[in-house]
């Protein structure tokens, strides 16, 4: 029975028939997509004064239908039996996590909780310090008496497993939920850079997978070790989220797995987090939420709204309005409600957005026949850099969607790495926007070649591609002469004003960051010619911006569709300066390439009110979850009480105009939020209607 080809085939039939069951079987409770989760965050010492009976009052009273709770991993929040897993030394009452399950059960809560095995007390690290994190430079990352372990020694690769089958064989539980898996380079409660991990067993296991290299020593993506680093970190967590679904499944099926991975897990979470760093992005859910139900298209996807302001300012929320942009963001483009707060409920330290919690978490609980089971109509992508992306190259991208956003476009959000995954989804789309992608697969590369020549069109930014001048050439037609070019100074000329609409008025626009200087001698069309940056100085003697022979844009022209290419910071310059006519560039050239873009949704109300049009089907208990389409829901979100630095209650807007395309006449038309029926006319494919007034949000039904 200990044999390893028995133990191989236990092992492989188990992972099997899970994931058979995933796909096949909708029995599973996480699988109705309607969570409305409350994570109470526990510090150690609120642990020891935790009312069960308060908490389980306040979940009810918020409209909460799951909630996330401490259970190990930093510390113990039960009494735990393993001599390796420290205990909350608060903690009294040693029945309190057994009688929040119980409780939560008793009124049909589904409880998942929390591990984290990214730290360990000072008392395991002393009688085990081969288990932590040893940089470079010898040093370990501490917070306090908790320092953080190494993915591959004995506590993350063994211990960890012993700990999560103690909580499974003492509580019932729903889920678990894995905070901050993988590897840590950074101590991110202090924001300081440490470096790869060197611990032995590290060392040890990369020898091993690279037959005797030594682990790399600085994170450079142009160094080939670094390279197969990265392959090797994508391999060893891939291979503990297996054994992890293995053992979970094979103790309950009907546990869910929640972690910021897809791969052997049941519900991605994400995360909307604030940030201290202007600009703020009001569409951080849409953005999280959009990437992962596309790009991840058979999980759950659970988008928590953090309520602390940064790892320093834990105790102060974000703003009120901040928030209930999020929710609304969440349910809007298909996860559930997703509030992560530190502590209970009770005694908490800002309050300020309870009322916002308790208005949504109620409307969705209200309509959630409506939420849920969702359908995108977009036939335009727009490839992310990731799921969390950072840097110029967020910037980029993050400003292609803000541009995309205004203009009341729609479209999917595709995480690069993804691609060869998506196949069948990607050849589907009628324009693909790629900013700044500048490193897909061979696989990938291959499905976005076949696209263009099915009829795709393609848009792409700045240095997209830049790895791979094959992929330029025979896409659109351009050859790098000088990549990286500061534009300061610079000015681009809308001369074509058949293309240009927008242009009329103006003969030069500024630039600012890159603006690359391109060889688009194979290409079919040159657009905005670049001028010279001219005579800096006092009025008197500027002047000389005449044209130096490069262009900011190039067309190559393939059967069946066009593959344009901006060699420039065009997403960047928008989403942190916001002038109008860098987003009219990129509208004119969707016009010029694509002009059905347009068509989805029309309409006159202001550019903050964020428009997300869905195909839906109801989502009522028992009903099979691949049912019949019941129509569209075009959901508005109003974020006109964002300043771009502030966030105020939102002005109510009236008589917007909106004319939809729909391939059917609706039986009717209704307000979600208020009931009431909504007049509408339809014609040759579009219907038109008015809404008579939006404040925070409303879904408009749309029924067949």
């Amino acid at each position: 029975m200990k044999s390893k080809p028995l133990n191989f085939l236990i092992y492989f039939f188990l992972l099997n028939t899970t994931v058979f069951a995933q796909k096949t079987d909708t029995t599973f409770w996480w699988k109705k997509n309607n969570l409305r989760v409350i994570q109470t965050n526990l510090p150690a010492y609120e642990a020891a004064t935790l009312n069960p009976d308060s908490l389980l009052k306040d979940l009810e009273n918020f409209s909460a239908n799951t909630l996330l709770i401490n259970a190990g991993g930093i510390m113990a929040f039960y009494p735990t039996e393993l001599d390796f897993h420290y205990r909350n030394p608060f903690l009294k009452d040693n029945n309190m996590l057994a009688d929040v399950v119980r409780k939560c059960h008793e009124k049909g809560i589904k409880v998942i909780v929390r591990f984290d095995f990214s730290r360990v007390q000072e008392s395991i690290f002393k009688a085990h310090p081969d288990w932590c994190y040893i940089s470079p430079k010898g040093e370990r990352i501490i917070n306090t008496d908790m320092y953080v372990v190494s993915i591959n020694a004995p506590y993350v690769q063994e211990k960890a497993f012993k700990i999560i089958e103690e909580v499974i064989d003492k509580f019932p539980v729903d889920g678990i939920f894995l905070n901050m898996p993988g590897y840590q380079v950074n101590n991110p409660y202090e924001g300081k850079y440490h470096g790869i991990d060197q611990n032995e067993y590290d060392n040890k296991r990369f020898a091993e997978y690279t037959n005797g290299q030594a682990l790399p020593k600085e994170e450079n993506k142009a160094d080939p070790l670094f390279q197969k680093y990265l392959e090797f970190k994508k391999f060893t967590v891939e291979d503990w989220s297996h054994k992890l679904n293995t053992l979970v499944k094979s103790k309950n099926s009907n546990i869910a797995i929640c972690t910021y991975f897809d791969k052997y897990v049941d519900i991605i979470r994400h995360e909307s987090q604030s940030s201290t760093v202007l600009p703020y992005w009001p569409y951080t859910a849409s953005d999280n939420v959009g990437n992962a139900v596309n790009s991840y298209p058979d999980h759950i996807i659970s988008n928590a709204s953090i309520q602390q302001i940064s790892f320093q300012s834990r105790y102060n929320a974000v703003e009120p309005e901040e928030v209930r942009i999020r929710l609304y963001e969440n349910i809007a483009n298909g996860s559930g409600l997703d509030i992560s707060m530190m502590g209970d409920m009770r005694g908490y330290e800002d309050e300020r957005n309870y009322d916002v919690i308790k208005t949504v978490y109620a409307h969705h609980k209200k309509h959630e026949q409506y939420f849920g089971k969702y359908k995108s109509v977009a036939k335009i992508a727009v490839i992310a850099p990731g799921s969390w992306p950072s840097g110029p190259t967020m910037q980029e991208y993050r400003g292609i969607v803000l541009m995309l956003k205004e203009a009341h476009i729609p479209f999917d959000i595709i995480e690069d790495a993804q691609i060869e995954n998506l196949e069948g989804k990607v050849k589907n789309y009628k324009l693909i926007i790629l900013p700044e992608i500048t490193y897909l697969s061979k696989k990938s590369l291959a499905i976005i070649k076949e696209a263009s020549e099915n009829g795709t069109n393609l848009i792409a930014t700045n240095k997209a591609f830049f790895d791979t001048p094959e992929t330029l050439m025979d896409l659109f037609g351009a050859k790098i002469v000088t990549m990286d070019n500061d534009g300061a100074g610079n000015y681009l000329n809308p001369e074509n004003k058949t293309i240009f609409k927008h242009f009329t008025k103006q003969k030069m626009l500024f630039w600012k960051f890159n603006l690359g200087l391109y060889d688009f001698k194979a290409a079919d069309q040159t657009l905005l010619p670049v001028l010279g940056k001219g005579r800096p100085g006092p009025p008197e003697i500027i002047g000389g911006h005449d044209p130096i022979g490069y262009f900011a844009l190039g067309i190559k022209k393939h059967p069946k569709s066009k593959a344009v290419l901006m060699p420039i910071n065009i997403g960047r310059l928008y989403y942190m300066h916001g002038y109008e006519e860098h987003k009219n560039i990129l509208l004119d050239v969707i016009n010029y390439i694509y002009p059905e873009a347009t068509q989805t949704i029309q309409t006159d109300s202001p550019a903050r009110i964020e428009t997300i049009l869905q195909k839906y089907s109801k989502n009522i208990p028992g009903v099979n979850s691949i049912s019949k389409e019941n129509g569209m829901i075009l959901h508005l979100v109003n974020l006109t009480g964002f300043s771009g630095n502030t966030y105020f209650p939102p002005l109510s807007v009236y008589q917007m105009k909106f004319k939809v395309k729909s391939d059917f006449k609706p039986a009717k038309v209704f307000s979600m939020t208020s009931g009431k029926p909504v007049i509408f006319t339809w014609k040759e494919g579009f219907l038109e209607f008015k809404v008579d007034k939006l404040e925070a949000f409303d879904g408009i039904v749309i029924d067949k």
